[in-house]
């Protein structure tokens, strides 16, 4: 029975695929007829246009064989004003028939006046004897031919008549007179179709088409009398006359005019493929539908028997559902209370964390403050022992008498206590454990941190050189611990200078795109590239024992990194080093 399937697959498919190439070929069969029959209609209307273009001047070089101006000019050829007359004639009729142009020409095929005869590429002088026309005319007869011009190497379909020299019809031939007749514009009429349109002589060359690079092509290879004749001729002067290739061999043709002529057209094949591939999309889609009402038939009845089936598989699963969701609930009920027990560990770890970091941040302070007691007690004990000399001295003015004196040294014991006070106050501001969020003067705490750490300078011999732009520059932060930032990083420079031969440290302040840019850089010997990798590391430190931690930098880069800076450092070209603080100013209208 399984054998069976593949075999009955394989038949249907045949057969569709027979259905489908027929609905093919029926339909590409009928389409090609009705474009025939179509293109056929076409021509019908195209072919009796064109054969009255070229009767519409059949009568006009007839006519003038019998003009007295054409007569005389063949009797008396030397004669210029006969010749002059002959010209102006030629021009006169040539414009109000609007043909390309009429030339006269003597037994010799010779021209001896033309319509153009004053143009660059006129006849007049030109021999045309070799046309045929000019020897039909000669002998009596009607001339016509179509051909390319030697002279002007313009196609045109050209007239013929013999002019009699006595004037009457039947005597004797003394000249013949020729009408060319362009037929650029019918040509330019076929170039609004889309399929290809070509007139061909009785040859079978093409000397008109729509299709430009059609022109000049053959139906069929020429034979060598044919290729002999046309060099005769020269009926397409300059011309390679190649067969066409490529061209479909079904189309519709209709003869036209005196010399053999075919008017042919050639419909598209894609308008027949097209309809051949219509036909057979519909017969795939009609088989298709059929395919699939089969289909769905037969899935129905499978589905019908599925739904028994699903329904008591159904009835199992409800009860086997109700034990899992009990199951799944109290398993979520665990899982939750783990969750809330995590999260209150979580805000605890964080509150140590916080706290500790807090900690951390007091702890450097205090340790800073400690590196800094000698240079601020030297710098209490100056205004100190100031103090008790003068107040010593005030005593002995007053013993004797001299209040002004006294006074004086009152009034400098005064400074000295307001220079003490200044000092205590910006260590307690300093050692303030907790700080608020506002705006900051980067310059003011420039200053300040300079002011804590002067003495230290003066005592070391460096020189401090602050450069800060005019105008004040606001960031939004903790001023204390911005100031302990800055004074971390000076007394770091000030660390690093204490050997070198040139001692200074450079704190400069500017405004740097978005940021603001505070840079310490100092004349030491710089950062060595072993320690750079490690600078800002906890617990890191280059210092002998007893002189630091390791921790100023790190908790200075978790201060700045905390008001969204960044505090980076990096060896100058020529020497030192330069560490940058980035803090980023308020938005505008903040």
């Amino acid at each position: 029975m399984r054998a069976k399937h593949p075999l009955l697959l394989l038949s249907a498919l045949l057969l569709a695929l027979g259905l489908i190439a027929a609905a093919w070929l029926a339909g590409t069969h009928r389409a090609r007829a009705e474009l025939m029959e179509q293109g056929q209609r076409q021509l019908q209307l195209m072919a009796p246009e064109l054969q009255s273009l070229l009767q519409k001047f059949e009568t006009l070089p007839f006519v003038l064989g019998f003009q007295p101006d054409l007569i005389d000019a063949l009797a008396h050829p030397a004669d210029a004003k006969t010749i002059a007359r002959l010209n102006s004639t030629l021009r006169t009729i040539q414009q109000q028939a609007k043909v390309g142009a009429i030339y006269l020409m003597d037994r010799d095929g010779l021209t001896l006046g033309a319509s153009n005869w004053d143009q660059p590429l006129g006849f007049v002088g030109k021999n045309f004897s070799y046309r045929p026309y000019f020897d039909a005319a000669l002998h009596g007869r009607a001339g016509r031919f179509y051909g390319i011009g030697t002279s002007s190497s313009e196609a045109g379909y050209f007239i013929a008549q013999p002019v009699y020299r006595d004037g009457s019809a039947g005597g004797p031939v003394a000249g013949v007179v020729a009408v060319k007749i362009s037929l650029d514009e019918f040509e330019r009429t076929w170039r609004s179709s889309n399929d290809p349109i070509v007139l061909a002589d009785h040859h079978g060359i093409i000397f008109l088409s729509n299709r430009r690079d059609w022109v000049y092509r053959s139906l069929h290879p020429l034979a060598e009398a044919t290729a002999r004749e046309l060099a005769h001729t020269q009926q397409y002067m300059g011309q390679t006359i190649e067969p066409l290739a490529g061209h479909s061999e079904h189309y519709v043709t209709q003869p036209v005019g005196q010399l053999g002529w075919r008017i042919m057209l050639f419909p598209g094949q894609s308008r027949v493929l097209r309809a051949g591939l219509q036909w057979a999309l519909s017969a795939a889609l009609l088989l298709a539908c059929a395919a699939v009402s089969a289909w769905a038939l037969h899935q129905r009845r499978r589905r019908l028997e599925e739904a028994q089936a699903s329904r008591a598989a159904l009835q199992r699963a409800a009860l086997e559902l109700d034990d899992k969701i009990t199951e799944r609930t109290q398993q979520l009920r665990l899982t939750n209370q783990h969750l809330e027990n995590q999260y209150a560990s979580l805000q605890e770890t964080e509150h140590l964390l916080r706290s500790t970091q807090n900690e951390l941040v007091q702890a450097g302070k205090l340790a800073m403050l400690g590196q800094m007691a000698t240079g601020i007690a030297h710098e209490l004990n100056q205004p100190l022992a100031a103090i008790r000399a003068f107040a010593d001295n005030a005593r002995l003015f007053l013993e004797r008498g001299q209040a002004d004196k006294a006074a004086g040294n009152l009034g400098h014991i005064g400074e000295a206590s307001a220079r003490m006070g200044a000092i205590i106050g910006q260590l307690k501001g300093f050692a303030r454990k907790d700080g608020s969020i506002a705006t900051v003067d980067l310059a003011a705490a420039i200053q300040s941190s300079a002011f804590l750490l002067a003495s230290e300078f003066r005592r070391c011999e460096v020189a401090l050189h602050i450069d800060a732009e005019d105008g004040a520059v606001l960031v939004t932060g903790d001023r204390v611990r911005i100031e302990q930032v800055l004074i971390n990083l000076l007394r770091n420079a000030l660390d690093a200078v204490e050997t070198a031969e040139r001692r200074s440290v450079i704190i400069a302040l500017a405004r740097d795109g978005a940021d603001a840019l505070v840079s310490i850089r100092d004349s030491g010997p710089g950062i060595p590239e072993q320690v750079a990798a490690h600078l800002f590391e906890p617990f890191f430190t280059t210092k002998p024992s007893g002189k630091g931690l390791g921790l100023g930098l790190a908790i200075s880069s978790s201060i700045v990194q905390a008001m969204n800076g960044q505090l980076t450092a990096h060896n100058e070209a020529d020497g030192g080093a330069r560490f940058e603080l980035r803090l980023p100013l308020p938005a505008e209208g903040a």
